[in-house]
């Protein structure tokens, strides 16, 4: 407890901001097995729980002094645990597919239905990510906005949860409910937020089951992991710095198993119980992280 009271109160004192996904020196900063694993693994566990990965990995590097992994790196753990949501999802996904291809016949079906709400849901986020990207850059990546949005974004998350009905399955969402799904998931480029954790609360506040909740945003995640993959990737590309080695390889084979594993106890649990054990989490990582950085120095 020492060493980490120690950690964070460097982190409280420090004039320095986080620089999560500033590519290292070819794309890799990321060098031994170790290393590899505790990111795919913290990646793995924490995308598709409502206390956003993207803040934990930026915790985890600098909690264990890791160095950042590269853009490569991000890709590729983020590529397993797409692959995690198409295996899980299949039936979802292969019903998707039919639905498109029944679509180039000239025929609406559910399935092209679903594949239209999800395409609606994505279009705030990428213009969302294409403003922050031109104004804003990293600078929200730094403990203090992590703190505060880990702490505060529990709080709706609690009361929607709480309070809204519990009815709704995917096939009763319209056009303006995706819309809002979507305008829901681009406040999630702020780290701290949780993609998965701001959709899920939406799709509370607009009375639908939890499991339906978490199914739709994690069929959101498909689009807005493989558009990034792959402008990212392209980018990378073009650039000469993109190489698949042993440690991508083994990034996308550990995030992938533990999404895996995550995925189906995430879903038995919410058919059960409440979201209340990851608010408590966030209040609890919330408040231990604005203590590292309003008093750690003291």
């Amino acid at each position: 407890m020492q060493a980490l009271r120690a950690t964070l109160g460097q982190w409280g004192s420090s004039e320095r901001a986080l620089e999560a996904r500033r590519p290292a020196p070819e794309g890799r900063g990321v060098v031994t097995f170790s290393q590899i694993v505790a990111l795919a693994v913290v990646q793995g566990v924490t995308e598709f729980l409502p206390v956003s990965s993207h803040a934990h990995l930026i915790l985890t590097r600098h909690l264990l002094g890791l160095p950042d992994g590269g853009l490569t790196f991000d890709i590729a753990v983020h590529v397993g645990t797409l692959g995690a949501v198409l295996v899980y999802y299949w039936r979802d996904v292969w019903f998707i597919a039919g639905g498109l291809v029944r679509l180039l016949g000239g025929r609406m079906t559910p399935g092209a239905r679903l594949f239209g709400l999800i395409v609606v849901a994505t279009i705030p986020a990428v213009i969302a990510g294409f403003v922050m990207t031109k104004t804003v850059g990293e600078k929200f990546n730094t403990i203090p906005v992590i703190a505060w949005m880990t702490l505060i974004f529990a709080i709706p998350l609690y009361l929607a949860d709480r309070m809204c009905m519990t009815l709704r399955r995917i096939e009763h969402m319209t056009v303006p409910q995706a819309f809002a799904m979507g305008i829901a998931q681009s406040i999630a480029l702020i780290p701290g937020v949780s993609r998965s954790g701001i959709t899920m609360t939406a799709a509370r506040v607009m009375g639908f089951e939890r499991t339906e909740a978490v199914k739709f945003s994690l069929l959101m995640s498909v689009a807005a992991i493989a558009g990034a993959a792959v402008f990212d990737g392209l980018d990378l590309y073009r650039q000469g710095n993109f190489q698949i080695g042993n440690d991508l390889i083994l990034g996308v084979t550990v995030s992938f198993a533990s999404a895996l594993i995550v995925i189906p106890l995430l879903v038995g649990w919410l058919r059960r119980a409440t979201f209340a054990p990851f608010v408590i989490y966030r209040l609890i990582l919330g408040a231990i992280l604005l203590t590292a950085v309003y008093h750690g120095g003291s």
